[in-house]
């Protein structure tokens, strides 16, 4: 029974005696962040069912899709990759918050990449008449038309079936988005 605890001590000494030792090599992309003009916005509804949409340097929306998550853990593992994925990044853009927000603002961090967190209420406002957010299942309905007219508008490929409300809702935190960074001087007519 001595020579367990004995070996743990051991580790724990040799583990931090190393760590000060252990450097991470810089990030590169921290220390070369992408030009202006190669600067994308990822705008995220975030949930297990989150919702991703990509905007380009020009403002306008390049790709947008639907992704579930089985759990928090399969998140965490997730986002990464498509941070990874992704063109060079200026900037994300989350409605959420909580546990799965901070997996988020954690990556971006690490990255460089430029963190907002928004509240629905923020886009609506900017996107929205007031009677089409006068209720949550008014806002959804209204967001998947404004988020089709976003769809025509920017070129993007139209949705092959459903548009589901989570990828609408990340269109339209995108667009949102690209305005208050100034990818957009205002909000297109649509």
């Amino acid at each position: 029974m001595n020579r367990r605890p004995e070996r743990s001590n051991e580790r724990r000494r040799r583990t931090k005696k190393e760590d000060p030792e252990r450097r991470r090599p810089p990030n590169p992309v921290q220390l070369n962040p992408p030009p202006p003009s190669q600067r994308h916005l990822l705008a995220v509804d975030m949930g297990l069912r989150t919702g991703l949409a990509i905007y380009g340097p020009d403002g306008r929306l390049l790709s947008y899709r639907s992704k579930h998550f089985g759990s928090l853990s399969e998140l965490r593992k997730g986002v990464g990759t498509i941070i990874r994925e992704s063109p060079p990044l200026g900037w994300i853009w989350l409605e959420g918050g909580g546990d799965i927000a901070e997996v988020w603002e954690k990556q971006a961090a690490h990255r460089g990449i430029d963190f907002r967190q928004v509240h629905a209420a923020d886009w609506r406002q900017c996107l929205m008449l007031p009677r089409q957010q006068r209720s949550g299942d008014i806002a959804k309905r209204e967001a998947d038309g404004l988020a089709r007219r976003v769809i025509a508008w920017s070129g993007a490929p139209k949705p092959k079936g459903d548009l589901r409300h989570d990828a609408a809702e990340a269109i339209l935190i995108g667009i949102h988005g690209a305005i208050e960074v100034n990818l957009l001087d205002r909000v297109p007519k649509l």
